[in-house]
């Protein structure tokens, strides 16, 4: 046991030597995963502001002012242009410079007046189908208070949104951007890591020593799950120092349940090491086979539950589908092991099988 434990430490040490000696890597390792995450931080959101409004307001009355000053006095609305007909707000929706256009009556006012039904017309721009969403419903909301009419008499609705009060995606998106860091980092690093070897002719060297395949995988992933973790620690606080996205569980459990979703990506890493036979096939299969459907999977940019019931059932099987939920819900819910433990216990199942077949393949292309 001490001779086997001996035996890893050299490997270990080589490994580490030898990603200080190339000083390509360190940028790689420490400042891209810093960058990726400053980006991807503020471009991952679907908060929509200022949405841009043209009116055509067809009444000109103190009620259809009052109207439209529910709007201008919003700060989700920005209003770029005032028309006098209503043909005139179809232009600025074509060009891009409205994304909604509302229309009040020539007989608003009247109809108030009269106790009757004040019907407005409201376009959406459905080019940008996210935008044209949230802005339509930012614009319901407004019609509705100034209607008076977003309840029935006698009822007092206190709606309250938890976890995330303020509605920010960025709290929602970050974590997501830092499992994807993770994943890429780690799962590309080794792949490329081990094919390099093989083209240098070092893991040949290999073979003739005592070692088992066992200790000769084991050596090799554990510095790139130490590189793993150190990028773990190096993104935290500009998750919650920068973007000050709330950390309302624990930063212990948070670390720890970080290593069985990178003994899934470092099972993959191994397993694209061994279907390449060079470095640019190892990342093109990382990135295009491995990376890309999970992240399409995972829930981290289109809703699971919005899919096909057979992608649903798919989606299982995405490791990264699985610590989304995790870091989601250390973050944002404060949760522990007693509600994560299935998507922790689907990581340790798929990061076992993983590796197992990763194994495999190693051992025999060894052999």
């Amino acid at each position: 046991m001490r001779q086997t434990l001996r035996t890893l430490a050299s490997i270990l040490l080589k490994e580490l030597l030898q990603l200080r000696r190339d000083p390509k890597i360190l940028p790689i390792l420490f400042v891209a995963p810093v960058f990726q995450l400053l980006i991807l931080g503020y471009a991952a959101t679907t908060d929509i502001r200022r949405v841009e409004l043209a009116v055509a307001d067809l009444d000109r009355t103190p009620a259809s002012r009052r109207l439209l000053e529910g709007f201008t006095a919003s700060p989700s609305f920005q209003l770029v242009a005032e028309v006098d007909s209503q043909e005139q707000l179809g232009p600025l929706l074509d060009r891009g410079e409205a994304r909604l256009a509302l229309t009040i009556p020539a007989d608003f006012a009247a109809r108030q007046v009269k106790g009757l039904p004040t019907p407005v017309q409201l376009l959406a721009d459905g080019s940008d189908a996210a935008a044209g969403t949230i802005g339509l419903g930012y614009a319901l909301g407004t019609l509705q208070l100034a209607a008076e009419n977003a309840a029935p008499a006698g009822v007092e609705l206190r709606p309250k949104v938890l976890y995330n009060p303020e509605l920010v995606s960025r709290n929602f998106m970050v974590p997501g951007v830092l499992a994807m860091i993770i994943m890429v980092m780690t799962m590309i690093l080794t792949a490329m890591a081990l094919v390099r070897e093989r083209e240098l002719g070092t893991m040949e060297q290999l073979l003739v020593t005592p070692l088992t395949p066992g200790q000769i995988i084991l050596g090799k992933l554990l510095p790139y799950a130490l590189v793993g973790l150190v990028e773990i620690l190096t993104a935290l606080p500009i998750v919650l120092l920068h973007f000050r996205v709330p950390l309302r569980g624990s930063l212990l459990l948070l670390v720890v349940l970080c290593l069985p979703f990178m003994l899934c990506t470092l099972g993959l890493g191994l397993l694209v090491s061994t279907l390449s036979h060079t470095q640019q096939q190892a990342m093109m299969l990382a990135a295009f086979v491995f990376m890309l459907p999970q992240i399409y999977l995972s829930g981290f940019v289109f809703p699971i539950q919005n899919m096909p019931a057979a992608f649903q059932w798919v989606t299982y099987l995405v490791p990264l589908r699985h610590f989304v939920v995790i870091l989601r819900g250390v973050f944002l819910k404060g949760v522990g092991l007693d509600v994560l433990w299935p998507q922790v216990a689907a990581l340790l199942l798929l990061g076992t099988v993983i590796l197992a077949a990763a194994r495999a393949r190693f051992a025999r292309r060894l052999g």
